[in-house]
């Protein structure tokens, strides 16, 4: 009979202490977030910074602070589920001029319509937005997706089975929100329209790139006709 013995397992080894100090990972944090192209979470600077998530908040804390005032030409942005570097607004034409950026990639009235329904609605497929618009709008969630502003959500049990659509964290970056439950309340969003119409008179909202609105309408127009 053959004696077998157990092989002895290592000890687990105990988890190195997290800094509680946010002062001591404040350098390294700025240099995270300096270096990142896309927002960070808090756990994930927890995590690679080997801090606790308290010691992560108070160093967040103390770095918006320091670049708030208007000396600075960047400022910290919760956004998206996570924090980021961005640069004033103010500066926006100077940066394009540097850069070389010689038009915005502005999204036209319909898309911007489509996206509202979505974002507002979600998840929502797209014989509901239709319904809602009143348009074929195809050719609408077709931009809305190369632009990564929406995505699909699984598809709806009914006859045809259609896709389910929601907005992305793009979505949030694009427009500045951390998360939907920022997105403006519908009742603030008619007390504002009365007002600025009281105020002002109605006028249209600005389309950057006149040529992408006229194809997206020709487009709807066309769907419509076929």
């Amino acid at each position: 009979m053959t004696e077998t013995t157990a092989t002895p397992t290592a000890e687990a080894q105990p988890e190195r202490p997290r800094e509680r100090n946010p002062e001591k990972i404040r350098p390294a944090l700025e240099a995270l977030l300096f270096s990142s192209s896309r927002p960070v979470s808090e756990k994930d600077l927890a995590d690679v910074l080997e801090a606790t998530r308290e010691a992560v908040q108070g160093a967040l804390a103390r770095l918006e602070v320091s670049v708030q005032g208007s000396e600075r030409g960047i400022r910290l942005e919760k956004v998206a589920g996570g924090w980021r570097f961005v640069t004033r607004p103010e500066f926006d034409s100077l940066l394009r001029k540097f850069h070389e950026v010689t038009e915005r990639s502005r999204l036209s009235l319909a898309a911007l319509e489509t996206l509202a329904i979505i974002a507002y609605r979600q998840p929502i497929t797209l014989p509901e937005i239709q319904e809602i618009r009143g348009v074929n709008s195809a050719s609408v969630i077709k931009t809305l997706f190369e632009k990564r502003l929406i995505t699909t959500a699984g598809k709806k049990p009914v006859v045809g089975t259609p896709f389910f659509y929601r907005t992305t964290s793009e979505f949030l970056m694009r427009f500045g929100l951390n998360d939907l439950e920022e997105l403006p309340k519908p009742e603030e969003l008619a007390e504002d329209l009365a007002a600025t119409v009281g105020d002002e008179g109605l006028t249209e909202p600005i389309i950057a790139s006149q040529s992408d609105s006229d194809d997206e309408d020709k487009n709807e127009e066309d769907d419509d006709s076929s």
